[in-house]
């Protein structure tokens, strides 16, 4: 993991998605990608943003539009919800359900933006759960995944209905696996420091 960088301490990870119809023109969305993804290059406080697109075939049930988002801290996040970026999306593709998860372990590779694939995993933690043993577990899990090639790796859950997310990004089309959603990644944004992490720098 030499050549990564690990993130935590405060750090979010945050994907909302849109189902669209079984007839919509896919073209649109990646189209709209191309034009407006380098907007959040650079932004204050983004660790990075996944661009990401499901387009419904053989294999996927339904046409998604479903970005993923790794924040420096809430106020970076929050920052983004309450501003023009955010209000653009939803009033192009509707109110989405944003969901959030306290990141454990994240590594990016320097070579991140060559990704092409990405997948998420939805796992549920269970009552009474060694939440020090799970997180121990997972952040290996995030290190073994760099290891492995993944040009991205996050590891983080949330307490609310007690789930964690584990998120890959590829530069290779990755193998399919039942209860893990995969998706094409049309463009990464790198951001920059937050005013609170350059405060620490």
């Amino acid at each position: 993991m030499s050549e990564t960088v690990a993130t935590a301490g405060g750090a979010l990870a945050m994907q909302y998605s849109f189902a669209l119809p079984a007839d919509y023109d896919m073209a649109i969305v990646e189209r709209r990608i191309a034009e407006k993804g380098p907007a959040l290059d650079g932004w204050p406080g983004l660790s990075a943003k996944a661009y990401l697109s499901v387009r419904r075939d053989a294999n996927q049930c339904e046409n998604l539009y479903a970005p993923f988002y790794v924040w420096d801290d809430a106020a970076a996040m929050s920052g983004f919800l309450t501003g023009r970026g955010f209000a653009g999306v939803s009033s192009a593709f509707g109110w989405p359900v944003v969901r959030t998860w306290i990141v454990w372990r994240a590594g990016l590779a320097p070579e991140i933006e060559q990704a092409r694939f990405a997948t998420r995993e939805i796992a549920s933690i269970a009552p009474h759960a060694a939440l020090d043993d799970f997180e121990a577990d997972e952040s290996a899990a995030v290190d073994e995944a760099m290891d492995r090639g993944a040009l991205a790796a996050v590891a983080g859950f949330e307490p609310t209905t007690w789930t964690c997310v584990r998120f890959r990004m590829w530069r290779n089309r990755p193998e399919r696996r039942d209860g893990v959603a995969f998706y094409d990644v049309g463009h990464v944004s790198l951001g920059r420091p937050s005013v609170a992490e350059q405060k620490a720098l």
